[in-house]
């Protein structure tokens, strides 16, 4: 299934894209996607209903994030060998792990606002996962069946905030529209291959980051697992899992983005996002 959030901000409604092209309101079987209404057993209902019968809506509106809102916004770094290559770090023995603030959460077509006193914007498209079942110490060869499906994700940085004003990386990831999410939330069982999908950006039509989820150094199965060892897993908890090579901070010069920007990121199958930067306005 793919399902989708569309409306104005702040007043959207839950949706499924049917397989006929249309949209159709999920509200009566749902209030929203978030926490537990992205449930496995909530997908299951979704799926065992008579989808044909779903009330037609209208895709000429804004489409938003894919989920409401999220338990936890985790965060894996370095996670593809070129790109820690490209930064001139080592590989790392195991997944670095960093959080988003909840609050940095939007939607795929939203403007990104570059925050005050910003002087090193960057993109990293992303793929990421929405856990469907509260797990803990789950093994690897299990860790895929607590997963409620994935999305496209574009972990926007400010690297100045996230390398150079100490403590923790997050300062530098968190500012509001800093996690576009969505279009689609596409269920595990239609999403393919996880780990052999092509992940692309593009800045104003040029081709920034081209490869594949086959470039992780740690599988998505691996980091559920990883993680359920040293946290609890929250249904409607978002994961996403590292970008690839090609970010604006591994350019020379570095390619940092500016008010007027367009940016478009995607990842195979499961939805392109297309934001515009603007500037702080506070």
């Amino acid at each position: 299934m793919r399902l989708m959030r569309v409306g104005p901000a702040g007043d959207e409604k839950p949706v499924l894209k049917h397989g006929d092209g249309t949209l159709r309101d999920i509200s009566g079987l749902v209030s929203d996607l978030a926490g537990n209404s992205v449930s496995l057993e909530m997908m299951d209902a979704i799926r065992k209903s008579d989808l044909d019968h779903l009330p037609v809506v209208s895709a000429d509106q804004r489409i938003g994030a894919c989920l409401a809102d999220v338990p936890n916004f985790h965060c894996v770094g370095l996670n593809y060998v070129k790109h820690a290559e490209e930064t001139g770090a080592k590989i790392p023995p195991e997944p670095i792990l960093f959080w988003k603030a909840t609050s940095a959460l939007s939607g795929p077509y939203d403007d990104i606002i570059t925050p005050k006193d910003s002087d090193s914007l960057d993109y990293e498209v992303e793929l990421g996962i929405v856990i469907g079942r509260e797990c803990t110490h789950v093994s690897e060869a299990e860790a895929l069946d607590y997963v409620a499906g994935y999305c496209t994700v574009n972990d926007v940085s400010e690297r100045t905030f996230q390398g150079k004003r100490g403590g923790q990386w997050g300062k530098g990831k968190s500012a509001p529209t800093f996690g576009p999410v969505g279009p689609e939330l596409v269920t595990a069982d239609d999403a393919g291959d996880v780990q052999n999908l092509r992940v692309t950006t593009k800045v104003n039509g040029e081709v920034r980051q081209d490869s594949s989820t086959a470039d992780m150094i740690f599988s998505c199965a691996h980091i559920v697992s990883y993680m359920s060892r040293f946290m609890t897993l929250r249904v409607g908890d978002i994961i996403v899992t590292g970008t690839p090579e090609g970010v604006a901070m591994g350019m020379t010069p570095p390619g940092w983005l500016v008010p007027g920007d367009v940016v478009e990121v995607e990842v195979e199958g499961l939805g392109a996002q297309k934001a515009t930067v603007k500037a702080f306005g506070g």
